[in-house]
């Protein structure tokens, strides 16, 4: 389902035109995940890089997101744009299953959070086996916007940084206990860091001038060098809404790079 590595920059590298903003701009909505600014329960689980409280090679990298988070607060306004605390930042490597079909599948199954969390470890088992252990890096490439989110869009430095996260996906997506467990593939990988959410959307609203403020980041972003993210874990949390990942010690996770 995922592209390949030349199809995957042709698409991403559009993503922070003016042209495309202005467009993604026109059908944002408020987020269902946060009432009065604060999280709901959604709960669910992710293959994931470790939050940024807890990663100690990515530091100066998420200094500068939360640079970009600041500079979007500033311009978009406390009303209209949730920012996400910049400890929760992490790079989404697989969705796995969430909120309501999360939900069902627990009610159904009271097994299920410990098969998935078996076949989980058995996936990145044999990719860990099969792994090279080559530098993997991605660098941010801008801010772009999603119907309910405001993102930082990733793009791999090089092919193999690029099938590495690829190849992770697939031993998840493609290992038939975990489709035997209703979890499957649904997004093609689009690299991101959430940065925050859509809270209620004025009528008033001068899409316009979000698109300016949103051009002028990634603007001074692409004349300067792009900051680099180094890929050192992936690992399998449970989150309880959108701020908390959490993990216990036996859980799955992958050294990379």
């Amino acid at each position: 389902m995922d592209e390949s590595y030349q199809e995957y920059i042709n698409r991403v590298a559009r993503l922070t035109l003016p042209s495309v903003c202005a467009l993604q701009l026109q059908g944002i909505q408020q987020s269902p995940k946060f009432v009065d600014g604060k999280p709901v329960s959604f709960p669910g689980y992710s293959v994931i890089t470790p939050p940024a409280a807890e990663d100690d090679v990515n530091h100066k990298f998420y200094q500068q997101l939360e640079t970009l988070q600041r500079q979007l607060f500033d311009g978009l306004g406390q009303n209209f744009f949730i920012p996400l605390p910049t400890t929760s930042f992490h790079f989404t490597l697989a969705d796995l299953i969430w909120d309501e079909s999360y939900r069902q599948v627990v009610k159904d199954n009271p097994n299920f959070d410990r098969e998935l969390q078996q076949q989980v470890a058995a996936s990145m088992n044999e990719y860990q086996a099969e792994l090279d252990h080559q530098p993997i890096s991605w660098q941010l490439w801008g801010v772009i916007t999603r119907p309910r989110a405001i993102m930082a869009c990733l793009v791999p430095k090089d092919q193999n940084s690029y099938q590495s996260v690829i190849k992770l996906r697939r031993a998840l997506y493609q290992n038939a206990g975990i489709i035997g467990l209703g979890v499957e593939q649904q997004y093609d990988l689009t690299a991101h860091i959430t940065l925050g959410y859509f809270d209620h959307i004025p009528d008033s609203l001068n899409r316009d001038r979000l698109c300016i403020v949103m051009s002028q980041i990634n603007d001074r972003l692409v004349e300067s060098e792009l900051p680099e993210f180094t890929l050192k874990q992936a690992e399998l949390r449970k989150f309880e809404d959108m701020i908390h990942y959490n993990r216990e010690s036996d859980w799955a996770v992958v050294n990379l790079g």
